[in-house]
């Protein structure tokens, strides 16, 4: 049976959007050369990857001369937004509460982070009753 095809970014073309966010638009060959800073990029792999993020509606693109230059269609906080509710959905039921709770027993969160999350949440809670 084939397997479905995913609408979340995997690791490559999570990679792709990072330069897409940073620079607005890049071709082809400018998003290769600035993922190979790190790691070796293959130009087809990166023109591969553009076609597949296009295909799933986080860029988009126009043809220059012969070059294709890409814009996302997405902001970062939206496609954090959709990966976090499908991890929500696919690994804690929904339950926001149940990752917070996993991240508290499961990771080295130290007490500064803990106390700071405290007081987004007391901050949230006091502009909520405003509204």
């Amino acid at each position: 049976m084939a397997r479905s095809k995913s609408n979340q970014l995997t690791d490559g073309e999570q990679s792709i959007m990072e330069v897409l966010w940073k620079n607005g638009q890049a071709s082809v060959r400018e998003i290769t050369d600035a993922l190979s800073i790190e790691k070796q990029t293959a130009y087809t792999t990166v023109q591969t990857l553009c076609k597949i993020l296009a295909e799933k509606g986080y860029a988009d693109f126009r043809k220059e001369g012969k070059a294709f230059i890409y814009v996302p269609k997405i902001t970062q906080k939206e496609a954090r937004q959709s990966a976090l509710t499908s991890m929500l959905n696919k690994f804690f039921g929904g339950s926001p509460k149940v990752l917070a709770q996993h991240l508290m027993q499961e990771t080295d969160i130290d007490i500064d982070d803990l106390e700071a999350l405290q007081r987004q949440i007391d901050e949230s809670q006091i502009d909520e009753s405003k509204d």
